[in-house]
């Protein structure tokens, strides 16, 4: 018998910016990007370390950047970070961000997000 979950939001990740690698790694993979944004307000992190998913926790309740990493099916790792404020979500591959990443742990770059000028995003609008 099929149970579906329900999540839920807790925080709202405001406006959505992808980059055009992230999509189109997401759709080579068959992931539609509502699901990797579901699973990042609903607090399921991904595949970073047991100390951001307590960072993240906290950040929450705090008003703290918020850091997702998720492995597609192909073994790309797809970023999400929600800014402070909560005014905007970035999405993008993680090697892009952190090139030659591939022989390191999965681990969030300290630098300002998003890296790039808005121009390299497709906007999504607001989840």
């Amino acid at each position: 018998m099929y149970q579906a979950t329900r999540l839920k939001p807790l925080f709202h990740p405001g406006k959505l910016l992808v980059s055009h690698a992230a999509l189109a790694a997401l759709r080579a993979n068959g992931v539609p990007l509502i699901s990797v944004v579901l699973r990042h307000i609903a607090g399921d992190w991904g595949c970073i370390s047991d100390d951001d998913k307590r960072q993240n926790d906290v950040s929450i309740v705090a008003g703290l950047r918020l850091i997702s990493i998720y492995r597609l099916p192909n073994q790309t790792r797809i970023l999400v970070i929600t800014e402070w404020d909560r005014s905007n979500s970035t999405i993008e591959r993680l090697d892009d961000v952190v090139p030659g990443n591939e022989a390191r742990p999965a681990q969030p770059a300290t630098r300002r997000y998003p890296a790039w000028s808005t121009a390299h995003y497709v906007q999504e609008g607001h989840a």
